[in-house]
């Protein structure tokens, strides 16, 4: 029996609103710095991340609300995600190293936790990355404060990710840390934003 409730369910949507609207301030930022390759990785990973997110919380919704337990949407949560963000930093890395071919990424075959943390680590590593040498050569590097609060928030929750989650107290610990770090990250996207990251020069 896992211990949700509607509210807490209904606080874990924030951290996915975050993380969208910051993916779409950037997706119109970097369009045109970004190959037609990179740019369709990072928003393919982008949007895998949201609705990963989405289902998520919505499972918990559905569940704590007595509708039902429709466990696929808790199980495809952790290994689309980590793709996603994978597929997001791929994008980014791209775009930082001009490359102009589009790069092909084969879906993992087998499963196990650890390659999809190993891919979520690199992923958001890349993409948080490349957000601190935008930062960097906006001359903003104090924007860089923000990813990287964001990057070990996300550690954080692969961390939490291994402890039971049946508990409400675990659960609302998890969605606090997301919340900073989507929070932090989405306050460093409008920042570089509001800075002049549309404009850089690729």
């Amino acid at each position: 029996m896992k211990d949700f409730s509607v509210s807490m369910a209904l606080v874990d949507f924030i951290p996915v609103i975050f993380f969208a609207a910051a993916a779409v301030i950037l997706m119109g930022d970097l369009y045109n710095k970004m190959s037609k390759g990179a740019f369709a990785l990072f928003a393919a990973g982008t949007i895998d991340v949201t609705c990963a997110g989405a289902l998520k919380a919505t499972y918990k919704l559905l569940y704590a609300a007595g509708a039902c337990d429709f466990e696929a949407l808790n199980a495809i949560f952790f290994p689309v995600q980590s793709l996603g963000f994978l597929l997001a930093g791929l994008g980014v890395l791209l775009m930082l190293c001009k490359k102009q071919a589009a790069l092909a990424v084969a879906p993992p075959v087998f499963s196990g936790t650890f390659l999809f943390v190993g891919l979520m680590v690199a992923g958001l590593g890349l993409m948080n990355l490349g957000l601190c040498i935008l930062s960097s050569r906006l001359k903003k590097g104090w924007l860089m404060v923000f990813f990287v609060l964001s990057f070990v928030c996300s550690l954080c929750m692969g961390y939490l990710s291994s402890k039971d989650f049946a508990r409400a107290s675990m659960n609302w610990i998890a969605e606090g840390v997301n919340l900073v770090g989507q929070g932090a990250f989405l306050a460093g996207v409008l920042l570089l934003h509001k800075g002049g990251l549309k404009e850089l020069k690729p």
